[in-house]
């Protein structure tokens, strides 16, 4: 049986600068991640299918692309949305919440990294960004993915509590057959033996 090639991480890139974009698509091509690039966060809600005008973010399921995203990393200051926004519009959806999002930005703000990082940012970068920050989207997309895989995991599993308890009497019978008492697992003494200990 041939181990199928996993195809790469796919990482949604938002920013407004055509520059910008045009360095973060390259930095992560560089480090074997397919890239889709968008200029705003209304963009990137649409490329997800959680456009602005749906009232309820979990209807997304339906629209959503064929293309699975891996993460998704955006500039912080933006027109329209910023980059808070977006992070915000993401967590809030129960089909994308899991998605790690990653914020960039070139002013290094303590409290905007801190507001980001408690919604649900997974790293704050500050840009310049360089191929040696790619390293560190790796482990986070990872985290994502092995969310996702338990959710569904979870979903489709359900305890069988009857196997469980005929699988311990399984284990009694065995013990018994082999003169082991089930109950009785470590060797008694008895007050009655012949050799006792004394302390001093």
């Amino acid at each position: 049986m041939a181990v199928a090639s996993e195809a790469p991480f796919h990482v949604l890139a938002v920013d407004d600068s055509l520059i910008d974009r045009k360095l973060i698509e390259r930095l992560l091509k560089t480090s074997s991640f397919q890239v889709t690039t968008v200029e705003s966060g209304s963009k990137a809600l649409e490329f997800l299918g959680l456009r602005e005008d749906l009232e309820r973010p979990s209807s997304a399921t339906s629209c959503q692309h064929e293309i699975e995203v891996n993460l998704v990393i955006t500039d912080y200051c933006m027109p329209e949305m910023s980059g808070y926004d977006l992070l915000k519009k993401i967590k809030e959806s129960s089909a994308f919440k899991d998605i790690p999002v990653v914020i960039m930005s070139s002013e290094n703000v303590p409290a905007r990294i801190n507001r980001c990082l408690e919604e649900g940012a997974e790293e704050f970068l500050l840009k310049p960004v360089k191929l040696s920050d790619m390293n560190k989207l790796r482990p986070h997309i990872l985290k994502g993915k092995s969310k996702e895989d338990q959710q569904r995991s979870n979903s489709n599993n359900t305890i069988d509590f009857s196997t469980i308890n005929s699988g311990s009497r399984n284990n009694k019978r065995k013990a018994n057959e082999e003169g082991l008492s089930p109950e009785r697992t470590r060797p008694r003494f008895s007050n009655n033996s012949t050799n006792s200990l004394t302390v001093l």
